[in-house]
């Protein structure tokens, strides 16, 4: 029984792509922040995506972009999703989602109870949601950051839109993670990756496997 869908976030080689379709990923991420060690340029993700099949969504994970950098990526052709994963307000989504004409994911960070009131905010603005851990205070990055939050906050909560959990999951914690707050796809970066930025295979493979029941 399929226990939740997976999301390979950060790519950045062909052999990693094929990988996480191989395995059976649902959703394949790519990051245009460049202080990110996953971030890729427009042109790199139109050749990673290029041999990916229908059915498999291509995100491109964006923070606090410009219209500029949103346009120049979408002329690619690469993405069937934008996720948003800065500091942009509901008015901002909504911008994006007209800009773009694609769908629209935005990233929530949740350190405590006080946060779950913006997955209601963007909810009524949003496509998609993704249930992440706030970073640290003055962290260069927004997610990857390997961190997980207390996952009880979800327990027996409904959302507008359709989600996806993220934050500190593995290949050893994504079932428990899935099992714990129903997360009906999960989100992966940092877990599957041997060293910042460097996916690794066999932690692809174990992560879809264990995600997947």
């Amino acid at each position: 029984m399929t226990l939740a869908e997976v999301k390979i976030c950060g790519l950045r080689e062909a052999e990693h792509v094929a990988a996480a379709v191989e395995e059976g990923a649902r959703f394949l991420g790519f990051v245009f922040f460049p202080k990110s060690p996953r971030a890729v340029t427009p042109q790199q993700a139109a050749h990673l995506v290029a041999d990916v099949p229908p059915g498999v969504a291509r995100v491109g994970l964006f923070v606090d972009p410009s219209d500029a950098l949103l346009s120049e990526v979408l002329e690619s052709g690469a993405l069937d999703v934008i996720q948003l994963h800065g500091h942009e307000s509901a008015a901002r989504v909504a911008e994006v989602k007209a800009l773009s004409g694609l769908p629209v994911m935005k990233a929530v960070g949740l350190s405590g109870p006080d946060d779950l009131a913006q997955l209601v905010d963007y909810g009524v603005v949003a496509d998609m949601l993704l249930v992440d851990a706030k970073p640290p205070k003055g962290a260069d990055l927004p997610g990857g950051n390997g961190l997980a939050f207390d996952w009880r906050l979800l327990v027996g909560r409904r959302w507008l839109r359709p989600w996806m959990l993220a934050g500190g999951l593995t290949p050893d914690n994504v079932a428990e993670a899935v099992r714990l707050t129903g997360a009906p796809v999960v989100d992966v970066s940092s877990g599957v990756e041997s060293a910042p930025g460097v996916k690794d295979v066999a932690l692809i493979r174990a992560f879809v496997a264990a995600a997947k029941g």
